[in-house]
């Protein structure tokens, strides 16, 4: 059994966004499969956005960021779903990570290198969607929000290593194309990958 945390990044909270679809999948998969599930969804989450470097390095944490770090803590496998916003996640899910991976808890005060952090142990997953051809994503964006959450976050605080999925041209994928994903998704869930 494996302790699963899954983070829907979709800043939406309308249903039928598939960042949600792919989430609630994973889920599934991860529950039959004998594994514990905790979700957070960014779009039902209320905190500010840091905008000064104090505010980041204070001790003042907001309640609901409170709760995100006990479950990273808890978790063994963080799995992280996300539409690609203007070639990168969406802005909250970022000040998400910004509110969450504060010195103190993430790394301490004086660790600054790559897989320093105290979040050691922990694997993760990364599902992106977005509407061009993954290819392309890959081939001439060179995966640049993909690696920028991995390498300058996650690696960061010291979690890897991490397994990614891209799901390209989502909006021009048909019913039973959105399904193979969905099922593709709850198989990773079933495994734990």
């Amino acid at each position: 059994m494996t302790r699963i945390l899954i983070l829907d990044g979709h800043p939406d909270a309308e249903p039928a966004r598939f960042c949600h679809a792919l989430a609630d999948a994973y889920a599934s998969g991860a529950i039959a499969g004998g594994h514990e599930v905790r979700r957070i969804r960014v779009c039902d989450l209320d905190f500010p956005i840091l905008t000064r470097r104090e505010d980041w390095q204070g001790p003042a944490v907001p309640a609901a960021i409170v709760t995100v770090q006990q479950d990273i803590t808890w978790a063994q496998h963080l799995v992280i779903v996300y539409p690609l916003w203007l070639g990168s996640m969406p802005a909250r899910l970022k000040a998400l990570f910004e509110q969450t991976f504060r010195p103190g808890y993430a790394f301490g005060q004086g660790e600054r290198s790559i897989g320093d952090g105290r979040m050691k142990g922990r694997t993760a997953r990364i599902i992106v969607t977005m509407g061009m051809p993954a290819l392309f994503f890959r081939g001439f964006y060179l995966s640049h929000s993909l690696e920028a959450l991995r390498r300058n976050i996650l690696a960061f605080v010291g979690i890897g290593p991490t397994r990614s999925s891209l799901v390209g041209n989502v909006e021009g994928l048909d019913d039973v194309a959105l399904q193979r994903w969905l099922d593709k998704v709850a198989g990773l869930g079933r495994r734990a990958r």
